[in-house]
């Protein structure tokens, strides 16, 4: 489903649409960077994927209306992040859970707050008449019920995941036949790539299999969860502890190597101290959300750099405000759990 959104102008036609539903909010056009990533994080699930897609047609727009360049590139390395925080994502398959929890509104408040800052060296926006705007809605609308369709016939219990998958594909279908883009060659790069996608993922979990075994056997993983509950050691201090260490790995390792690598030794410890394993999944995917724009290796940074030309250190500047936004969540998540686990709970009858 993914694939077919990415490939054809959808995606375009996505944020033309957006345009003229935000142009009245502070930052005007900045704020599609985030809505346009929550929205293809939700078909892509690929944090590296969504940032490409959205930086292929927000930023040359944004450039051409006189917008800051690093209001523009720092919004879209942080909103990229949102694809491995919304279902379908690669991170959550890998760890094993399927949950949601929007960071989409923190980050637009970001993003409010860093154009009310630079509000002189914004371009204003015109004000847009009411068939513009209803225009707009038309074309987010069918990308936007293709979102619906498939989580919320999860949701309501009306279809399995996989089935939903397959309602999602055929919808994506469709959508591309109605705008006229569905095609030979469309078809096949789509399927190759949701091939390369599905042949990762199984790579990926086949060799943490082989790892999650390797450390039971040497018994680290259990000796570590006595320790941790003989010593007492607390939720809140075990969670502050492994925000450091994610912070440190995310300089030097990608988001898949962070959780294949660490998740069978710190899992055990997280449920012998009590931590909801659900609610861990969520706050290990928000760090490994900030271990992608995080230097030297933050992913989402090359993928701007490479799209761009960009300077690389400079592009991390640009985004430091958006990974305080991802470390406000974690303590957010923190402070009320709920934010994690209510919706899974309601999804699966408690």
């Amino acid at each position: 489903m993914g694939e077919v959104l990415y490939r054809s102008l959808l995606a375009q036609g996505l944020f033309q649409g957006l345009a003229p539903l935000l142009s009245r909010l502070t930052g005007g056009l900045l704020h599609g960077n985030v809505v346009a990533s929550a929205l293809f994080a939700a078909v892509i699930g690929s944090s590296a994927a969504t940032t490409a897609t959205v930086n292929r047609f927000t930023l040359p727009e944004l450039l051409r209306r006189g917008y800051p360049k690093p209001l523009a590139l720092g919004s879209l390395a942080g909103a990229g992040t949102l694809g491995f925080l919304i279902p379908p994502s690669v991170i959550m398959i890998a760890y094993g859970v399927m949950a949601e929890v929007s960071a989409a509104r923190l980050f637009m408040l970001t993003v409010a707050l860093l154009a009310l800052r630079h509000r002189d060296a914004l371009p204003r926006e015109p004000s847009r008449p009411l068939g513009e705007t209803l225009l707009g809605l038309l074309k987010v609308g069918p990308v936007l019920l293709l979102i619906l369709l498939v989580l919320g016939s999860i949701y309501l219990g009306v279809a399995t995941p996989t089935e939903a998958a397959a309602i999602g594909v055929v919808g994506a279908f469709l959508l591309a036949a109605l705008c006229r883009e569905l095609s030979p060659s469309l078809s096949f790069e789509s399927l190759l790539g949701a091939v390369r996608t599905t042949s990762m993922i199984g790579l990926i979990l086949a060799g943490a299999g082989v790892l999650t075994l390797a450390m039971g056997f040497t018994g680290i993983p259990r000796a570590l969860a006595a320790w941790a509950a003989e010593a007492g050691v607390t939720p809140i201090a075990l969670i502050f502890f492994l925000t450091l260490v994610y912070i440190v790995l995310g300089w030097f390792l990608d988001g898949i190597s962070i959780v294949v690598l660490t998740i069978s030794v710190i899992l055990p410890v997280v449920k012998a101290i009590g931590v909801d394993p659900l609610w861990f999944g969520i706050y290990l995917v928000i760090m490994v959300e900030l271990a992608q724009i995080t230097p030297p290796v933050g992913f989402n940074l090359f993928v701007l750099q490479s799209l761009t030309g960009e300077d690389l250190v400079r592009i991390a500047r640009y985004s430091l405000p958006f990974m305080g936004v991802l470390l406000l969540m974690v303590a957010l998540l923190v402070a009320f759990p709920e934010l994690a686990t209510w919706l899974p709970r309601t999804m699966t009858g408690g």
